[in-house]
């Protein structure tokens, strides 16, 4: 029987990260006693498939990212190591055991051989496999980086961190150019937007930030999604994010006109730990402390036009629902959610309706 999207994957302990393969219907996941697995995942009925699962790590895996060119699995732990697995057989490639003087948090491929690496005191890592060693060490921030995102190019790598800051460095001259003047709270994710001239920082306190490309040292523009907390953060379309957040709900946010579009999923009060979008923009996963990964369909997404009008809405709605499984359990669970009635995106001609699809 075909499903609308794959079904949830559970695991025996909170999955902390979450990958989507470039290419394949893959999932890498790592989890809180420091297994690595890799599904496949299918939209038919008990099609999704665990192809191995690798207990390397002595710790908390923190964070997992497959290579530009699907063919490596990077994974980094609480215990300060980094391992490159191979995607086929989860065969462990390479090994850095003590990578960083800190547990490390986060991990982004830059290109088939250099990645960056990211700890909890604020240091900074860019390596490159060729040589087997780091080729940049920064520490910049005074607190935790809690992620990381890198140009088109591969050549100016950002970082957000638990100091308020957003840290630039210049991967090609191995270089730290600046930081940008800190924030209210912790910011946790970077996206680029706007075909690379935005970028928008989350925040522990429930705000956007919006930079200029050209402007790092101070934000342009903030938005308030009255959610009580910005905790991960992926780019759907060029103006379209999806923000999870501490109360277990998915939101769909439009950037520049900022609207809050509404709810794409949930995992009903359970705060979310990491989301990936796959390469056809058509699936979301989303990984929370309820030791699931679910998937979300977030095809209608790319199709909704946002007014520049911000219309009144009816105080105490809903959030509207995005997808067909965005009800959670009924109207009950958006009761919660009334406070917040951000103005509604107008899609198409039927702007007006709050249901789902």
């Amino acid at each position: 029987r075909l499903r609308d999207t794959p079904e949830d994957i559970c695991f025996e302990a909170t999955a902390n990260a979450i990958a989507l393969h470039p290419a394949r219907a893959l999932l890498a996941a790592g989890d809180l006693d420091g297994d690595v697995y890799l599904y496949s995942y299918s939209c038919t009925e008990g099609e999704n498939r665990q192809l191995w699962s690798s207990g390397h790590h002595l710790k908390s895996c923190r964070d997992v990212a497959f290579s530009q060119d699907g063919h490596k699995l990077f994974t980094v732990s609480k215990d300060k190591s980094i391992h490159i697995l191979t995607v086929e057989e989860g065969r462990l490639e390479t090994r850095f055991p003590k990578a960083h003087g800190s547990a490390l948090n986060c991990v982004l491929p830059i290109d088939n051989h250099v990645f960056a690496t990211g700890d909890d005191g604020g240091e900074l890592k860019v390596w490159d496999l060729r040589k087997g060693d780091a080729i940049l060490e920064a520490h910049q921030h005074e607190e935790y980086i809690s992620a990381m995102a890198v140009d088109g190019n591969g050549k100016i790598l950002l970082t957000a961190s638990g100091d308020g800051t957003l840290g630039v460095f210049n991967v090609k001259r191995r270089r730290f150019d600046l930081l940008s003047e800190p924030q209210n709270g912790d910011l946790t994710s970077v996206v680029l937007l706007k075909r690379g001239k935005k970028v928008a920082c989350g925040s522990s306190e429930g705000t956007i930030y919006l930079f200029n490309w050209d402007g790092f040292g101070a934000a342009s523009d903030r938005f308030s999604l009255r959610a009580e907390s910005v905790d991960c953060m992926v780019p759907i379309t060029d103006n379209i994010v999806c923000v999870g957040s501490l109360d277990g709900v998915i939101r769909a946010v439009n950037v520049l006109p900022n609207r809050v579009l509404g709810c794409v999923g949930q995992h009903l009060g359970e705060p979310i730990e990491q989301l990936a979008v796959a390469p056809d923009r058509q699936l979301l996963a989303s990984c929370a402390h309820d030791q699931k990964v679910k998937f979300w369909d977030i095809s209608s997404l790319g199709g909704l036009v946002v007014d520049d009008y911000r219309k009144k809405k009816k105080k105490g709605g809903p959030l509207r629902a995005l997808s067909s499984k965005a009800t959670g359990s009924g109207e009950d669970f958006f009761a919660d959610l009334r406070d917040e009635a951000e103005p509604e995106a107008a899609a198409g001609s039927d702007s007006d309706s709050d249901g789902s699809d």
